[in-house]
């Protein structure tokens, strides 16, 4: 077996000798006339500063008063949207933000590289930061929240990337620090509308991208290796357990001294296989995700069942808390635990003008095997006053896929047409789902979403666009958690179209 191992070793070690990495940047700038004309990167000694500014002017038939912590805009259907309304549209295309980065070589074919990059919100001036939407909203009646979402920034002080790490021209690259997952790097390769918030439900929803949860679609503390051989590629991703695991008591009564300390197991790795041949690529991921953390909605107010607060149950066990919290419920989030595997085929194909994209990816959910208790730790610094930890009946299985196509209609103006799917299975005991008996959040259901814009680069750095995007959602998916079992979307759809400009640099 040891013969073996060694074997397989060497192999690995003699392809990689021949490695060659193809990427390619844009020459520095010389001049500020070139800055304004061309793509040249602001690069300075090896260290390249570059951001984005994305905004614009959208209608929805179903949103919410605009949220200054909110960076993807409302385009898709929204549980709690209720009014027609114009709003201003953030990052409709990209991300608006800065960032630096850099490599340097330090001896032949060897070099060090760091990435540090932020989401800024146009519309306020903010840091995005999802977890904020749903705090700002904690207590307030469902008539009275402003749009609340949950995704992978949370207002860090670099909520996109921030990692460093050594690169080599035949070993390949390995990195650490807080990175994007390999399926947010697949999904912005493959999906045509390029993870625009606007117009693609992918890239707004990050559920695909998380194999199963948006928080997922950036890992903290995470370890990432890629290499290139030729017309193949591989990427592997680890994530070191890290934060609180909070705790839960047995008792009815729940005190500092019954509760029971949990531990922390939210580790995760994943791993990415593809390559390219002429004008056609594909890829697969995998990714496996302990303790996958889902913020659904604010902490309840006072239309709540049976407390003013929804932090007041503990869902291992369902006893509730009586008396005082444990957790303070001020700036807290409310979490569903689950353990997450996800499975994901995608495929791209040129045929001048046009480039074909389309993807699959099967996810499997299950209640956590290591719990996670109250006052554990989210993303960004936050905590969760309240925790569910068997959420799920039985096992979750979701199937989402895409396909569309970008058709340049001349070197400057590109028109992009994207459709979006997702289904998910029906894991409720007893499986009693129908508009008679009553549907639940555990009852089978389906999201679509179709889009069509317009992006015409005027100049090399600034373009603008107009689109829509349609969406709408059906049985299980329909409903509105966790505002109580059964209750349904205000409404099950979204109309949303935008124009806007974006100035890249």
């Amino acid at each position: 077996m040891r013969k073996a191992y060694l074997f397989i070793a060497a192999v690995v070690l003699l392809l990689s000798s021949s490695l060659t990495f193809a990427q390619k940047s844009p020459d520095p700038c010389t001049s500020g006339h070139e800055f304004a004309t061309t793509d040249c990167a602001l690069t300075w000694h090896g260290i390249t500063v570059y951001g984005a500014y994305d905004v614009g002017v959208g209608w929805v038939s179903h949103g919410l008063p605009e949220n200054g912590y909110n960076y993807e805009g409302e385009s898709l259907v929204n549980r709690n949207g209720y009014q027609h309304r114009f709003l201003v549209a953030p990052n409709n295309l990209q991300q608006s933000g800065v960032g630096i980065r850099g490599k340097e070589e330090f001896r032949p074919g060897w070099s060090v590289v760091f990435n540090a990059s932020t989401g800024i919100n146009p519309q306020s001036g903010l840091l995005a930061n999802a977890s904020a939407t749903d705090t700002a909203n904690n207590g307030l009646p469902r008539s009275s929240y402003s749009i609340a979402i949950d995704g992978s920034r949370a207002g860090q002080p670099f909520n996109d990337e921030y990692y460093g790490g050594v690169s080599s021209t035949h070993f390949g690259t390995l990195t650490f620090g807080r990175q994007r997952a390999l399926g947010t790097d697949a999904m912005l390769l493959y999906d045509p509308a390029g993870g625009a918030y606007a117009f693609s439900y992918i890239g707004y929803n990050g559920t695909m991208a998380g194999g199963g949860d948006t928080q997922n679609a950036r890992w903290d503390d995470a370890l990432k290796y890629r290499i290139i051989y030729g017309p193949v590629h591989f990427g592997a991703m680890y994530k070191f357990a890290d934060g609180s695991a909070g705790c839960y008591s047995a008792s009815a009564t729940w005190t500092a001294a019954t509760c029971t300390p949990e531990q922390a197991k939210n580790n995760a790795f994943g791993f990415n296989l593809g390559g390219n041949s002429g004008k056609f690529s594909a890829d697969f991921v995998f990714q496996h995700y302990n303790q996958a953390i889902s913020v659904l909605n604010p902490l309840l107010g006072p239309q709540s069942p049976s407390a003013s607060y929804q932090s007041t149950t503990d869902s291992i066990n369902t006893n509730p808390i009586n008396g005082t919290n444990l957790i303070d419920p001020n700036n807290t989030v409310y979490g569903i635990v689950t353990e997450n595997n996800a499975m994901m085929f995608t495929a791209k194909y040129t045929w001048d003008p046009v480039k074909f994209f389309a993807g699959y990816e099967y996810i499997w959910q299950n209640n956590p095997s290591n719990p996670l208790g109250v006052g554990a730790s989210d993303q960004g610094g936050y905590n969760m006053s309240g925790v569910e930890d068997k959420n799920l009946d039985n096992e979750k299985l979701v199937n989402i896929w895409w396909t569309g196509a970008k058709y340049a209609y001349d070197s400057k103006t590109d028109i992009t047409f994207s459709w979006y799917q997702q289904r998910q299975n029906d894991f409720r005991s007893p499986p009693t789902c129908s508009a008679t008996a009553g549907f639940r959040s555990s009852c089978a259901g389906t999201l679509n979403e179709g889009s069509i814009y317009v992006d015409h680069h005027i100049t090399k750095r600034f373009d603008a666009f107009a689109g829509i995007a349609y969406s709408w959602v059906s049985g299980g998916l329909a409903i509105a958690i966790p505002h109580k079992p059964g209750v349904p979307y205000n409404y099950n759809n979204n109309c949303a179209p935008t124009v806007g400009g974006r100035f890249t640099f």
